[in-house]
């Protein structure tokens, strides 16, 4: 007897992740756009992460425009991590139709529900059937 779980898992879109981009990508993408030297982007860049570093470690969220919130947070066991809410900006530019070049695993189920995602799954395991 599977569970919902792994009946909506087989089946929910998933997006195929390339290759990861790093800092050395990042510095030649900003340096190519602006013509700005590679050392000097590579030192804002980490300056960046220590800024966002100094005010979480005051209790104090960085909001930074076209990037996002970083909020720290506390977990059960007392240590501190930090919460990242992305700009409306890149989720809009995500979505933007007909924008996104990447692979999409299960592509023909975007928009399905998890009831029919697991009717699904019913069907084609019928020796396994979500109960």
């Amino acid at each position: 007897m599977a569970n919902r779980i792994k009946a909506i898992n087989a089946y929910q879109p998933r997006i195929v992740l390339g290759r990861r981009a790093g800092m050395d990508d990042m510095v030649d993408f900003i340096a190519r756009s602006t013509g700005l030297n590679e050392g000097t982007i590579r030192q804002v860049l980490l300056e960046l992460r220590d800024g966002v570093v100094f005010f979480n470690l005051r209790g104090e969220p960085v909001q930074l425009e076209g990037l996002g919130t970083y909020t720290p947070i506390i977990e059960l066991d007392g240590n501190i991590a930090v919460g990242h809410r992305a700009d409306m900006g890149i989720k809009r530019r995500l979505n933007a139709p007909g924008d996104f070049k990447g692979e999409i695993q299960n592509r023909e189920y975007v928009g399905k529900t998890g009831g029919e995602l697991v009717a699904l799954w019913n069907k084609e395991h019928p020796d396994d059937p979500v109960q």
